[in-house]
C-alpha cells in the first residue's frame, strides 16, 4: 500500500501519449482526458480566454486606427446647385462721357458742349446651374496626437498580450487544481468502497458469530452501524464528485451534458511532486508585475504628449476642383473652370486656459502612483510567495508523514482482524482498526491534494507556472 500511495501522483502529472478526445470508454458520449489534454482544451475553448484574444485584436484595430493618420488623407467631394432666382453680384467701375447740343428757338440760337467722368455699377448675374466637383489631399508633417498613437503602440500591444497570459495562467492554476479535486476525490471513492467491501465482510462474520452463540449481537449492530456511516460517506462523496466535475468542465468550457473521464499515470509520483524551493523570487517573473511596469511605460508617454503640447501641428496640403456654369442643365457640364492649390497647415496653440498645464501635473500624478503601485505589488508578491512556500513545506512533510501511517494502519488491521477472528480481540477492536484505516488512507489523499495544489499556488507566486 505503501508503494502505491508514494506513486500517485504521477497519475496526475504525467499524461499520456493519446491525441486529445482519441479515447472513448463504452459511452461514445463519454471523452478521456489527461491534465494537459484538459488546459490545452481550456486554452481553445474557455470563453474568458477568447474575450482576451479577442480584446488583444480589438486593440490592434485601435492601434491601426490611430496610426492610419500619419498616412495621406484624401478627399473628394461634389456639389450640384439650381438657382430659381439667379443671385447678381455686384461689380464697381468708372465712367468718362462728352455731349453737344443745338437749339433754336424764337429769336434766338445756342449751341452748347460738355465732358464729364464718375463711378457707375454692373450687375453681374450667375447662371441658374452651378456644379462643383474637387479632389483634397493633406498630408501630416508634425501632429503630436498622432507621434503619441506610434510611441504608445509599442506597450498597448504588449499591455494586451500580457492580460491574455495572465488569463491564460488563471486557466492552468484552476483546472489544474479541479482536476486534481476530482481526482482525488473520486481517490477516496475508491477508499471507502474498498471499506463497505470490509464492513460487509465483517458484518456477515460478525452475524455468523453470533448465529454460533459465540457473541451476543452487539458485534452485528456496530457493524451494520459502520457500514451504514460508509454507505453514506459513499453517496455525499459520489454528489460531490458531481459538483466538482461540474465546475472542471466550466473551468475547461467543456459542454456540461458530455462526461468527463479523467486519465492518469500512476508511474513517478516522487519527481513529479517536488519543487525547487531553494529558487530566488524574481518579481519580475510576475504577469501583474509586468503589466504594472507596462502601464508606467504608457503613463510616461502621456507625460511627453502634455510636455510637448504647445509645438505647432503641421500639414501639407493640396486640392483640385472643377467649376461648371450654365442656364441650361443639359450642358452644365459642357465647359469647365478648373482651380488648384498646394501649401502647408500650420496651427499653433496659443492659450487653452491651462489645460495643457493641469494635463500635464495630472499625467505625472498618475505616474507616481503607478510607483507606488509597483512597490506595493512587490510587497504582495513576497507575501504571497512566503506563504505559498510555507504552505508547500508544511503539505509535503504532512504527506510523507501520513504515508507512513496508511502503511501503519493497514499493518494494524489486518493483526486485529485476524486476532478476532481467532477470538483474541473484540469486535469494537475491529471497529477501531477498520476506522484508523480508512482515515489514515483518506488523511493520506488529503494531503495528497494539498501537496499538489501548494505547488501550484507556489509556482503561481514564483511566475513560473508553466502555460505551453
Amino acid at each position: 500500500m505503501k508503494k502505491i500511495g508514494y506513486f500517485f501522483i504521477s497519475n496526475i502529472l504525467l499524461f499520456s501519449p493519446v491525441a486529445l478526445f482519441g479515447q472513448t470508454n463504452a459511452d461514445t458520449s463519454a471523452v478521456v482526458v489527461t491534465l494537459r489534454q484538459s488546459v490545452e482544451f481550456a486554452f481553445r475553448n474557455q470563453p474568458l480566454l477568447k474575450q482576451a484574444n479577442i480584446d488583444e485584436q480589438i486593440n490592434e484595430r485601435d492601434i491601426r486606427i490611430a496610426l492610419s493618420a500619419w498616412l495621406p488623407q484624401v478627399t473628394t467631394n461634389g456639389q450640384y446647385q439650381h438657382y430659381f432666382q439667379r443671385p447678381a453680384i455686384i461689380a464697381g467701375g468708372t465712367s468718362t462721357g462728352t455731349g453737344t447740343g443745338t437749339g433754336t428757338g424764337g429769336t434766338g440760337t445756342g449751341t452748347g458742349s460738355g465732358t464729364g467722368s464718375g463711378v457707375s455699377q454692373q450687375n453681374l448675374a450667375i447662371a441658374h446651374n452651378t456644379s462643383n466637383v474637387g479632389l483634397s489631399a493633406s498630408q501630416v508633417i508634425y501632429n503630436n496626437d498622432v507621434l503619441q498613437a506610434s510611441k504608445a503602440s509599442k506597450y498597448s500591444r504588449q499591455f494586451y498580450k500580457q492580460n491574455t497570459e495572465s488569463y491564460k495562467i488563471d486557466l492552468v492554476s484552476d483546472v489544474s487544481k479541479a482536476f486534481y479535486d476530482v481526482l482525488l476525490s473520486q481517490r477516496q471513492l475508491d477508499i471507502i468502497k474498498e471499506d463497505i467491501v470490509r464492513l460487509r465482510r465483517s458484518l456477515k462474520d460478525a452475524y455468523s458469530r453470533y448465529q454460533a452463540g459465540v457473541v451476543d449481537k452487539t458485534d452485528y449492530k456496530q457493524a451494520t452501524i459502520a457500514l451504514n456511516n460508509a454507505l453514506a460517506s459513499q453517496k455525499q462523496t459520489q454528489e460531490a464528485i458531481k459538483s466538482k466535475s461540474a465546475y472542471l468542465k466550466q473551468a475547461m468550457g467543456f459542454d456540461p451534458n458530455r462526461r468527463l473521464v479523467l486519465s492518469y499515470d500512476s508511474a513517478s509520483l516522487q519527481t513529479e511532486a517536488f519543487i525547487d524551493t531553494a529558487q530566488t523570487l524574481n518579481y519580475a517573473n510576475r504577469i501583474e508585475y509586468r503589466m504594472l511596469q507596462t502601464q508606467k511605460n504608457l503613463d510616461q508617454i502621456n507625460v511627453s504628449y502634455y510636455k510637448w503640447g504647445f509645438l505647432p501641428s503641421l500639414s501639407a496640403v493640396g486640392g483640385y476642383s472643377l467649376a461648371y456654369f450654365n442656364d441650361n442643365f443639359s450642358k452644365l457640364y459642357n465647359d469647365a473652370f478648373p482651380t488648384s492649390f498646394a501649401g502647408l497647415s500650420l496651427t499653433i496653440p496659443i492659450f487653452q486656459g491651462g489645460k495643457r498645464l493641469q494635463n500635464l501635473s495630472k499625467a505625472r500624478l498618475q505616474v507616481e502612483r503607478t510607483d507606488l503601485d509597483l512597490i506595493n505589488s512587490r510587497n504582495a508578491i513576497n507575501t504571497e510567495y512566503t506563504t505559498a512556500l510555507a504552505n508547500y513545506k508544511s503539505a509535503y512533510y504532512n504527506w510523507k508523514v501520513l504515508n507512513e501511517n496508511v502503511q501503519l494502519a493497514t499493518d494494524v488491521y489486518k493483526v486485529v482482524d485476524l486476532q478476532y477472528r481467532e477470538g483474541i480481540k473484540t469486535y469494537l477492536d475491529v471497529i477501531v482498526a477498520q476506522a484508523d484505516l480508512r482515515t489514515a488512507e483518506l488523511n493520506f489523499y488529503n494531503a495528497l491534494f494539498q501537496l499538489l495544489s501548494s505547488k501550484i499556488d507556489l509556482q503561481r507566486a514564483m511566475g513560473t507556472l508553466p502555460t505551453e
